[in-house]
């Protein structure tokens, strides 16, 4: 057998164990998310996928190592993708299996384009420009094509005090220095405690001291604090929309409103979930007066569904004691394929369709984010659903709410993974703003959560109930709340640097 023969060989099973490697870490890496949120196995796995690239050969297996990577990432962390489908499966169910391939195939390429360009910035230590590159391209995906940040990495330690580095770099700034820290503690082909391992090893330590300090502060609700109802209807999204069955909702919520002094204390303040208002709201409705009377005095925010010359639009009304409508906000972030088709007019005409409209041909975006006024219960940022996704949508031209309220319908989604991983996300919110987040979930999971990500009180998925909850005061503005992303750009930006120096040097020597 010939030398080139044997090389060859060994060239072949050198790719198919790091296929098999990259197949694996992925999957290793997606436990890390809610609701197994095994950050510990996320880890092994993080740090599988830099040890072995000491055994990339070039920048074409570095892509396919990328993308091998995210895609079982991504396929086994985003796997409740399927589950919208499955609500009208005789229509949809046959689009499954090809949403959760194209999906996760998808947003490996991203994963697979760093891997590539990191390669060939620099071979020969090309886990730094792996790490930063690979953090960069996380920042891309939440932004792309209206972004898709589900599930980022910095995620799988939610329950942990590094959560609370949030605070100031935010998610993504929390997902750059995972990888960066594993880059350096690995250090493929370094031996001993190199400076560089050191580093990442104290970075570790002071992030770690950050968290385990900004934790300790306790979410406090004043002895005036408004009290916040959250309802919780347990619609199942295969039943909600059912002649038969719309009334008994409508009349669950109603019931739920009514109820008095669930702790003590009369509501201030009653959150209905999204879509909740099952009737098409208009300005000659009585719905809103008789909402208004089953609160007996309590303003009510309920989500619904309403018409404007722009289209129609996913909203959240804001109902007086007085029965009279104060204040709508329209949901702007819209999910893509779900409440809205790109170059919908056209795929319209074939029948397709959004999954979560009941109306229309989709919905039509709101003008944006915005603050709404509730008198003694404060000044609220409003989210609905997916709006929760994205940290940018809670920057509101420089004004801070004194809450958060997040109205969201996550039986689309199932109950394994999905309304898990939704729910950590806005923990994640509340972090990173240092403000409470009162969240209403048609299904589950409603809950109260503190301004470091606790959660005070919830509702598990799959009952139907209302919890009564003080509102805690929040946290003085967090740097990430300031300064947004651009801290995580200034690293970004300087490592590169570092890389094309390096880059220089080696070639100059």
């Amino acid at each position: 057998m010939s030398d080139d023969t044997t090389q060859d060989q060994a060239v072949r099973v050198s790719s198919r164990r790091l296929a098999f490697v990259a197949v694996f870490s992925g999957i290793a890496m997606a436990t890390g998310q809610a609701p197994l949120s095994l950050w510990y196995v996320a880890v092994l796995g993080l740090l599988a996928v830099f040890w072995f690239s000491k055994d990339v050969r070039s920048w074409k297996q570095a892509a396919v190592y990328g993308w091998l990577v995210g895609s079982s990432y991504f396929a086994a962390s985003m796997y409740w993708i399927i589950e919208p489908f499955f609500v009208d499966a005789a229509r949809h169910g046959w689009m499954a299996p090809f949403a959760l391939v194209f999906l996760a195939g998808g947003l490996a390429l991203l994963w697979g384009g760093a891997f590539a360009l990191a390669y060939r910035l620099r071979p020969s230590a090309w886990h730094w420009s792996l790490a930063l590159l690979w953090g960069g391209m996380e920042l891309v995906r939440g932004y792309l094509f209206t972004g898709f940040p589900w599930g980022m990495f910095g995620y799988i330690w939610i329950d942990t005090p590094l959560a609370q580095v949030a605070a100031l770099i935010g998610p993504y700034g929390l997902t750059l220095a995972s990888f960066l820290l594993a880059a350096g503690i690995v250090s493929p082909g370094d031996r001993g405690m190199k400076p560089s391992r050191v580093i990442s090893i104290l970075a570790a330590i002071g992030l770690l001291w950050f968290g385990v300090q900004h934790e300790k502060i306790e979410p406090v609700a004043k002895a005036d604090a408004p009290i916040i109802r959250l309802v919780q209807t347990n619609a199942q999204q295969d039943q909600k929309w059912l002649p038969d069955m719309i009334p008994v909702f409508w009349q669950r919520n109603l019931k739920l409103t009514a109820e008095r002094d669930l702790d003590g204390k009369s509501p201030d303040v009653i959150v209905w979930p999204e879509t909740a208002i099952p009737y098409l709201f208009h300005d000659e409705s009585t719905v809103p007066e008789i909402i208004s009377d089953a609160a007996q005095g309590a303003v009510v925010i309920a989500g619904g569904q309403r018409r404007s010359p722009e289209g129609f639009h996913n909203s959240m009304m804001v109902i007086g004691s007085d029965g009279a409508v104060q204040d709508i906000y329209d949901k702007h972030h819209l999910v893509p394929f779900g409440e809205y088709i790109p170059g919908g007019s056209l795929l319209g005409r074939f029948g397709l369709s959004g999954l979560a409209q009941q109306i229309g041909s989709g919905y039509a975006p709101g003008a944006g984010p915005e603050i709404l006024s509730l008198g003694r219960s404060g000044a609220v940022l409003p989210l609905i659903c997916y709006e929760a996704v994205f940290p940018r949508d809670l920057r509101v031209n420089g004004q801070r709410a004194d809450w958060i309220l997040h109205i969201t319908n996550d039986a689309w989604f199932g109950d394994f993974a999905g309304p898990y991983q939704h729910l950590v996300q806005a923990r994640f919110r509340a972090i990173e703003q240092g403000l409470p987040v009162a969240r209403a979930a048609n299904t589950g999971i409603t809950a109260m959560i503190g301004p470091t990500g606790d959660v005070i009180q919830s509702i598990p998925l799959g009952v139907s109930g209302a919890i009564d909850v003080a509102l805690p005061e929040p946290l003085k503005p967090t740097p990430y709340s300031r300064f947004g992303e651009i801290p995580v750009l200034v690293l970004l930006l300087a490592g590169l640097l570092g890389v094309f120096w390096f880059k220089r040097r080696e070639k100059s020597d």
